[in-house]
């Protein structure tokens, strides 16, 4: 689990609540009519914006941003690195038993790919498409996120126009423009602490993720192209060395 994402959600509505429960009138922050006007609202929008079937599989994609383990790319080249050296020294026939410890499906699909002894460029445009397919899968999400993040406000907007109308409607009855006024302005927080917290944060690790993502794709995809052409498993460390940090790779050099 991505104990960031959940810690930073949790810290985020915390200290608003904080902030609520320790000051007067605490219990006016609970409009069950005003959650609903922006939490109903924004899902109906963005069921008109994207189709359903779109966004049951995004829930899978948004899933990640709580349960993501990460992947040590230092721990990946060294692993590709001992391929390549068992290829060169027993064939490419050798790695089969390898595929049995992969769980990445673009990683062992393209490791069955050399193994069967596929041509470089058909395993690079077979991968390549694939990528291109996994990204747009993430911009997906998103999308949907900052969907989700540009209405949730705007329906905070409306829930406080409808309260507006109502107090302005019932200004002969004083008792009337308090819970009127409640509306207005509770409405417009729920959006706001929803679009800010919730969605627009889940856009950006999203993007954030799928930029890792995508380049963890791209290092297997490269080192799996120099296991197929016999690249010396030196060779291939320094290949692959753009893909990490340069103060990971000099502890990799003095290990």
């Amino acid at each position: 689990m991505d104990l960031a994402t959940l810690v930073g959600i949790i810290a985020a509505f915390g200290l608003v609540g904080w902030a609520i429960v320790s000051g007067e009138g605490a219990s006016t922050f609970l409009e069950p009519k005003s959650l609903l006007i922006v939490m109903g609202g924004t899902f109906g929008a963005t069921l008109v914006c994207f189709p359903l079937k779109t966004i049951m599989s995004v829930m899978g994609v948004v899933r990640k941003a709580f349960f993501n383990a990460g992947v040590d790319a230092g721990a990946l080249i060294a692993t590709l690195a001992e391929m390549a050296t068992r290829a060169r020294k027993e064939g490419l026939l050798s790695l089969q038993a390898s595929t049995d410890e992969v769980d990445d499906p673009f990683y062992k699909s393209g490791l069955q790919l050399v193994i069967d002894g596929q041509e470089a460029d058909t395993i690079e445009q077979i991968l390549t498409t694939e990528l291109e397919y996994v990204e747009a899968r993430h911009k997906v999400g998103a999308d949907l996120m900052k969907t989700m993040g540009t209405l949730a406000p705007a329906f905070g907007m409306i829930g406080t126009i409808i309260g507006l109308i109502q107090m302005l409607g019932s200004m002969e009855d004083p008792s009337s423009i308090g819970p009127a006024m409640a509306i207005a302005l509770v409405t417009t927080f729920y959006g706001a602490l929803l679009a800010n917290v919730l969605f627009l944060p889940l856009q950006t690790k999203l993007q954030t993720l799928s930029t890792f993502e995508i380049q963890q794709k791209t290092l297997i995809l490269e080192g799996l192209l120099s296991i197929h052409a016999g690249d010396n498993p030196r060779i291939l460390k320094q290949k692959l060395s753009s893909f990490v940090s340069p103060s990971m790779r000099q502890l990799e050099e003095a290990a």
